[in-house]
């Protein structure tokens, strides 16, 4: 009898640990040129990299916060390499300075100093629902630099990312809404084809970016330039309020 009841108080204390929240804290950091070896005695293009940590439950933060890495770990690849091959944000930023003297050296008459900038913010959180902003602009030569924003929504409870599908009960239907939502801040008319204005969706087909910002207020859609329009249209930005997107979410 004792030891029936020891069995379920145990079973309960575990089922108790196991819905228990993951205890996450978030840090921000910074990271700049000045903190590298190689740009003591040589001047250095700009490199101003202002991120988030995630402290507390190892397993999840670990998961976190190798994703946040990568992302800026990839944001300082030149070249055609599509995957980093530095370990740390130092040795990245290392390798941009590196790449941009040997650039200098080959070409002195190079007019502009390269200089990256690189943020990553968290812009919603809940019980199960992370949502952080990441952006990047890098200048490498030429007429102007480029950059981008995306979205990175993740489940604080196990570190995972939350994919696009996950987020919506229903893809197609949320991109069919989206769509009219689209045309009309765009002011482009329901018998209009999508790109009968400045955009260039490909097969005349509205479709949404692959990632989706969070607030408490709205969903953030940002198309980059060159995704649908020309650089000098900047990005564009779609924004829903959560009242009219919440009977298409799957989270709260």
């Amino acid at each position: 009898m004792y030891y029936k009841i020891a069995v379920a108080i145990f079973i309960a204390l575990v089922a108790m640990g196991c819905n228990e929240e993951k205890n996450i804290e978030i840090s921000s950091e910074s990271f700049t040129e000045k903190e590298l070896t190689i740009c003591e005695n040589t001047r250095c293009p700009e490199v101003t990299i202002n991120y988030v940590e995630v402290f507390g439950d190892t397993e999840v933060s670990e998961k976190i916060n190798r994703k946040i890495k990568n992302f800026i770990l990839s944001s300082l690849i030149l070249g055609e390499d599509t995957e980093p091959t530095a370990k740390t944000i130092e040795e990245a930023a290392t390798g941009f300075i590196e790449a941009y003297i040997a650039d200098k050296n080959a070409f002195p008459d190079m007019a502009g100093e390269y200089f990256a900038e690189i943020s990553v913010n968290e812009i919603y959180t809940s019980a199960d629902h992370l949502c952080f902003e990441m952006r990047q602009y890098l200048y490498t030569g030429g007429a102007h630099g480029y950059g981008t924003t995306t979205f990175l929504n993740i489940n604080p409870q196990t570190g995972d990312e939350l994919s696009t599908e996950a987020l919506f009960t229903n893809k197609n239907e949320f991109t069919a809404f989206a769509e009219k939502k689209f045309r009309q801040q765009q002011e482009i008319s329901a018998d209009q084809g999508i790109n009968d204005t400045k955009f260039w969706f490909e097969n005349e087909t509205f479709y949404l970016p692959e990632s989706v910002g969070f607030t408490r207020d709205s969903l953030i859609f940002i198309y980059n330039q060159y995704d649908i329009a020309s650089y000098a249209d900047g990005p564009i930005e779609l924004k829903i309020a959560i009242k009219d997107a919440e009977p298409f979410l799957s989270t709260d």
